[in-house]
């Protein structure tokens, strides 16, 4: 039998979709290699976070879609980001630019921010790697 990959998104989806079916609240599996929890709130909401191990490598926040890479939203003025920085899970980090549009990059992790990935202006393709995040042990 095979481990559960508990990186897999859709492995994820399936459980917090199996929970809700189920009326659990909430779960939690710890392993050596990390942590995952899920907990199901309110009108279908769901939580979803991973641990890391101590040890283990930084989190790297991946472009949602293809675009333009912004630290900064373009009408602020050009203040380059200090590093390394604390962020929330609700911090917005950046943007990526379609045409007028722009798409804000939260940091999905409160940790440190300590590595911008991508050019400022860049073109950036799905999944492209734009900052790490190291969280606490």
């Amino acid at each position: 039998m095979n481990a559960i990959d508990f990186s897999d998104p859709a492995t994820i989806a399936f459980l917090t979709e199996a929970l809700r079916a189920a009326g659990v609240k909430g779960l939690q599996i710890s392993r050596p290699d990390g942590q995952l929890r899920i907990v199901i709130s309110g009108e279908g909401g769901a939580q979803v976070a991973a641990l890391r191990a101590p040890g283990s490598p930084p989190v790297v926040v991946k472009a949602p879609l293809a675009g333009h890479f912004c630290a900064e939203h373009p009408a602020a003025a050009v203040t380059p980001q200090t590093l390394p920085r604390s962020v929330s899970d609700a911090d917005l980090l950046g943007f990526i630019r379609v045409g007028h549009v722009l798409l804000p990059l939260r940091a999905g992790r409160s940790g440190v921010l300590t590595r911008l990935l991508a050019e400022p202006g860049a073109l950036v393709g799905f999944g492209d790697p734009l900052f790490e995040i190291e969280l606490p042990s």
